[in-house]
């Protein structure tokens, strides 16, 4: 899939784990079933050397801490391969659709990061990107906003350049879908025909409810019907897929290639995947090619500052998500990220990933609770810490 040589051998000599502070959202924001309230969901972010010193870095969870670090920072040397391998059967036990097993998603994006930095490659163009740009679709509406500013920034992201928008439904846990219909009126009025204008449910409701749901808004021709039922029970989202005769979309759920399979047998019609939720970067193609095949609409969500580097090898209509009220404040955390224009995300020129975390910024902003130095040499002293702001 990646046109790499996944026999490099890798020896991990060094980490450094910055742990964040709760790191606060513009106004508070909530999806129909309690996500994700006053922060974003950032825990820590990490950066990993070999013994060459190339590094790769990325926003991580506590579980790069817990699990990760100690299996590797052990002087072994494996091939890349080698390592994802043994690392994802050492795994399994926790469950493939576990936060272990994301964890392991990030060390992999961070193996491919140093691999691109010994060719002095950006990560994009290593991993076989022809261009230097991906195409998105822009994403808020939160449920406690109230109507007018909905529609104030649904008609923003289309002055922004994008063509297709979306927002959240199922009021009051899914109980007040006369006012999700209403929404939906006004930001159609607003924005015209010709935007597409998807809806997420966040998979508040049951099938009868869902159904009941697409029937009122299909007039105003959703893009497509995210997430309206639970995300692992297939039978109802066929249920609701053959009785809505709607486009539905699923996948940010899932953590492998497997599971999207079985979202299109089920009838699913838009494959998913959140890049910061996969098991393995090489899966995110395995699923758009799959798409391809099939004639499925293929979009990709999660942190897109980082998700720029996989938009960059899909088409313009694979787009990413850039959900605004959590891409905002976590791009506040960077010094460097891809430029947003025109509905399409630029990445820079530069050796690696596109993104570099903006360290001393956290610090004066009290978003850096400490700093650890892993070492593979020094197995019975791992955590130097230094400072606690």
């Amino acid at each position: 899939m990646f046109p790499i040589d996944v026999n490099q051998e890798i020896t991990f000599s060094k980490a450094v784990y910055y742990n964040f502070h709760p790191v606060k959202v513009k106004k508070p924001w909530r999806d129909a079933t309690g996500g994700f309230g006053n922060f974003v969901p950032l825990q820590a972010w990490v950066e990993i050397y070999d013994s060459e010193g190339y590094s790769g870095a990325t926003f991580c969870s506590k579980g790069m801490l817990e699990n990760i670090l100690p299996a590797i920072m052990t002087g072994e040397t494996k091939t890349y391969a080698d390592w994802y391998e043994a690392l994802y059967w050492k795994l399994r036990n926790f469950g493939f659709q576990s936060g272990q097993i994301v964890d392991l998603g990030q060390l992999d994006l961070i193996m491919l990061e140093i691999l691109a930095k010994r060719k002095s490659m950006p990560l994009h163009r290593y991993l076989g990107a022809k261009k230097d740009w991906a195409a998105c679709y822009k994403g808020g509406g939160s449920l406690l906003s109230d109507d007018d500013d909905l529609v104030s920034d649904m008609v923003r992201y289309v002055e922004e350049g994008y063509k297709t928008i979306k927002f959240k439904v199922g009021s009051d846990w899914g109980r007040n879908m006369d006012r999700d219909i209403l929404r939906m009126k006004k930001v159609r009025d607003a924005v015209g025909n010709d935007i597409e204008i998807a809806i997420d449910g966040n998979q508040v409701w049951n099938a009868k409810d869902a159904v009941i749901f697409a029937d009122r808004v299909r007039k105003y021709n959703p893009a497509w019907y995210e997430e309206p039922v639970h995300s692992h029970d297939m039978n109802s989202i066929k249920s609701v897929r053959e009785q809505s005769g709607m486009v539905i979309g699923y996948g940010e759920s899932m953590r492998n290639y497997f599971a999207f399979e079985t979202y299109a047998e089920k009838g699913v019609d838009h494959l998913m995947p959140l890049v910061g939720r996969m098991s393995k970067m090489e899966d995110l193609l395995k699923i758009r090619d799959y798409c391809r095949e099939k004639g499925l609409r293929f979009s990709s969500g999660g942190t897109i500052w980082t998700n720029a580097i996989f938009g960059a090898l899909y088409d313009e209509n694979e787009l990413l998500e850039n959900h605004e009220p959590m891409t905002q404040p976590i791009g506040e955390c960077l010094t460097v990220k891809p430029e947003e224009k025109n509905g399409r995300l630029y990445l820079p020129d530069i050796i690696g990933s596109p993104i570099r975390l903006d360290v001393q910024g956290m610090e004066s902003r009290g978003l850096l609770e400490s700093v650890r130095y892993i070492y593979a040499d020094k197995l019975n002293q791992q955590f130097a810490v230094r400072g606690a702001y």
